[in-house]
């Protein structure tokens, strides 16, 4: 899948926002590891998930 123009760097935006909110989060380091390397396998799919059932989700539950 190729991205171009301000859509890719929208989604890179996003990518990074969610790479640094997975490492400053309390979680595991197993964890951390799991959550980066989806979100940098598959950008926009990881995102989304990370975002539906990330660490932080499940402090917005509750």
């Amino acid at each position: 899948m190729e991205y171009a123009g301000i859509g890719g760097f929208f989604i890179l935006v996003l990518d990074i926002w969610a790479i640094v909110s997975i490492i400053s989060s309390n979680a595991s380091t197993g964890s951390k590891v799991l959550w980066t390397l989806l979100v940098l396998v598959l950008p926009v799919i990881g995102f989304i998930i990370w975002l539906i059932a990330g660490p932080r989700a499940a402090q917005r539950l509750v």
